[in-house]
């Protein structure tokens, strides 16, 4: 169990990180901790930004006042206790309320691994204020707006998830693994997409929600070149004509979760524990991709997830993967096909 400044945090780290959990379960105990509190620190600010009430000024404000005060550009962080009172997740809630608590998390590593947990937070951060900036909050019943163009939206996956591919790899290369200069350039590459990856599964699962809540990540471009508008997918009558633009994106999170798997081979066999926290997540993609290609994604009653069996399945998969030689390989292969 990943443990960070005391069983109260490590607490608060498995209630609000459900689906990222079993991933950090896997972990080797050198990069465990620092990878837990990155999560809790970037959930804090995706959180505030997320809040579904109130003004997009005062969300702002709240957003970068954490976030400086977390960098040391401020003496002292903001209150939150009105934003934890309106959240409808009470582990959200109790996340906001021990922001002091998670913070306090850094003062347990080295300037090193904290200045690479603070570069990235800063990355998220920024990623979150554009949200508010173009969107505004994620109030119900909104005008619905849309990112412009695939420029916007390959930006936007960095700033929120390939970020995190780069912290995870730094992280790597500092504790667990070597590879030579020119391979570390790749890996790194490889780790950004791999975090595209996941962030636009994210994406594509939950277009009715954000919908709902103003927010199309579908860019506008790309729907009006079938005569579409960013309210027209409210209607799953319109699925038919938006198949193709949504199928075109899910071609490109399986290009993604490629490099992903290439990744996953570059890690070295020793690091049986680091291979398993990145197969997980790239098993949950490859078949979230599958069922979103068969599913209703315009229903916001269709919900389409990865069941919790299928994940204890999974669990058991790879690790039987992990014993045999060439297991990973086939796993990954077999899995893509399903």
């Amino acid at each position: 169990m990943p443990v960070l400044v005391n069983e109260e945090i490590d607490g608060l780290l498995e209630r609000t990180s459900r689906s990222f959990y079993p991933t950090l379960k896997y972990l080797p105990k050198k990069t465990r901790g620092q990878i837990g509190l990155l999560y809790l620190l970037a959930r804090v600010a995706d959180t505030i930004a997320d809040t579904k009430h109130g003004d997009s000024k005062v969300l702002l404000q709240h957003l970068e006042h954490y976030n400086a005060a977390v960098q040391g550009q401020a003496d002292d962080l903001p209150d939150l206790t009105s934003l934890a009172d309106v959240q409808t997740n009470p582990h959200e809630a109790e996340l906001l309320r021990n922001v002091p608590k998670v913070v306090a998390g850094l003062e347990e590593y080295g300037p090193e691994d904290r200045k690479r947990m603070l570069d990235c937070l800063e990355v998220i951060v920024g990623g979150q204020v554009l949200d508010l900036q173009r969107f505004g909050p994620a109030n119900e019943g909104g005008t619905v707006s849309a990112l412009a163009n695939n420029e916007e939206l390959d930006d936007y996956t960095f700033r929120v998830a390939g970020c995190v591919g780069v912290f995870w790899t730094k992280m790597s290369l500092a504790h667990l693994m070597t590879l030579k200069p020119e391979e570390e350039k790749k890996f790194m590459e490889l780790g950004i997409r791999f975090g595209k990856a996941l962030q636009m599964i994210n994406i594509l699962r939950d277009i009715p929600e954000d919908l709902r809540f103003g927010r199309c990540y579908i860019p506008a471009e790309a729907l009006a070149q079938v005569g579409l508008k960013p309210v027209d997918l409210m209607d799953d009558s319109h699925l038919d004509t938006f198949r193709p633009v949504y199928d075109a994106y899910l071609d490109l999170t399986n290009e993604h979760l490629e490099a992903a798997t290439a990744y996953i081979h570059m890690i070295p066999e020793t690091q049986f524990r680091l291979k398993a926290s990145c197969l997980l997540p790239v098993l949950v993609a490859q078949r979230t991709v599958t069922l979103l290609r068969e599913g209703n994604i315009l229903n916001s009653d269709e919900r389409i997830k990865v069941t919790r069996d299928e994940m204890k399945s999974y669990a058991r998969r790879l690790l039987r993967a992990l014993l045999i030689p060439g297991g990973v390989r086939r796993l990954l292969a077999k899995n893509k096909d399903v």
